[in-house]
């Protein structure tokens, strides 16, 4: 990975993770995407050597200092989909992007049953359906997140 391609993800993780904890009124951060969740799996599908395990672990590790009731949960939770997403990075990125939103989707609820099953065990239990709102906003904008990210790191659609 030269230093550029670096420059750049860790360039998009920090933006992420801004838009990710930005403050936002209550009604507002409901459907907030989980955009470093999404902008781990964009470099986890498209440059696998870049945005391996480590990256999504550490913006895991992020996630957890500035959200998580519990060190480690988003750790966990976004180490094992970019594993998977790692591991079937051919197949995905050689999808239409409607079915890669779809399949963003599923990795989405996959996060998200994660968190819910160890903020359960651990005694954080959040049992509102709105919980799982930002499945369905990032399944939304993967389409234009993908290019956007894909602009910025000098990969061609």
């Amino acid at each position: 990975m030269t230093a550029d391609s670096r420059t750049r993800l860790l360039l998009a993780a920090l933006v992420a993770l801004i838009l990710t904890v930005l403050p936002l009124p209550r009604w507002l951060d409901v459907l907030r995407p989980a955009f470093l969740v999404l902008t781990v799996l964009y470099w986890s599908v498209n440059a696998p050597r870049a945005g391996g395990l480590a990256i999504g672990f550490f913006a895991g590790l992020m996630l957890d200092v500035f959200q998580g009731p519990v060190l480690g949960e988003h750790a966990l939770a976004l180490s094992l989909i970019t594993y998977i997403a790692v591991r079937e990075h051919q197949r995905i990125r050689s999808k239409p992007a409607i079915q890669q939103a779809l399949i963003v989707f599923a990795a989405l609820v996959m996060y998200e049953v994660v968190l819910f099953m160890i903020d359960g065990w651990t005694g954080h239990p959040v049992t509102s359906p709105l919980r799982w709102a930002h499945t369905l906003t990032g399944a939304a904008i993967w389409p234009a997140a993908a290019a956007i990210l894909s602009y910025g790191a000098g990969h061609r659609l």
